[in-house]
């Protein structure tokens, strides 16, 4: 059993247990990143949580060879996007996309994903749908749109709204 799905076995009971999803298990170098997330948002006392559990949980059965370091956090707003379900979860998102260097198009795209499958995607690029496999993709994410920015100097000194009142000296 790869060491992936041995960390999911173990770790699905404890998130469930917590009623959140757990989103995705990566492991990069000496780092093990567990992501867990809910529709609603996750406070940061379900991560503690979470992480001591699972921390406890590996300290005794220690499934993972070597040392490495656990990460648990929420998937974030600008989310990898690395299976079916996360693109499926992101349908009506914007995506940015990075193609292989021998995909026969553009190398990076961005867009609103409109569908996902077991085998692909379709993503519309000015106004065009494309579909690709993710075989495809070398990497993928959800775009968060922040706003605008504020304009640069901050409020004017002869708004009197940001201005304090000023009280008479008391003797």
């Amino acid at each position: 059993m790869a060491i992936i799905d041995r960390v999911r076995e173990l770790v699905l009971p404890i998130v469930e247990g917590e009623s959140v999803e757990l989103y995705d298990i990566e492991q990069s170098g000496a780092v093990l990143r567990i992501s867990v997330d809910h529709p609603d948002g996750i406070s940061i006392d379900v991560i503690k949580r979470i992480s001591r559990s699972v921390s406890r949980l590996f300290d005794e059965l220690d499934p993972i060879p070597g040392r490495y370091t656990l990460e648990v956090s929420s998937p974030g707003l600008e989310r990898q996007l690395r299976t079916p379900d996360h693109f499926h979860r992101a349908i009506g998102s914007d995506v940015k996309i990075k193609t292989r260097p021998d995909y026969a198009g553009e190398r990076r795209i961005q867009g609103p994903l409109v569908a996902a499958d077991d085998g692909g995607f379709e993503i519309t690029v000015e106004g065009e749908s494309r579909r690709l496999s993710y075989d495809d993709v070398i990497k993928a994410r959800t775009v968060f749109e922040w706003g605008p920015t504020p304009k640069p100097g901050g409020p004017k000194k002869n708004d009197s709204s940001t201005t304090p009142e000023k009280k008479a000296p008391t003797s």
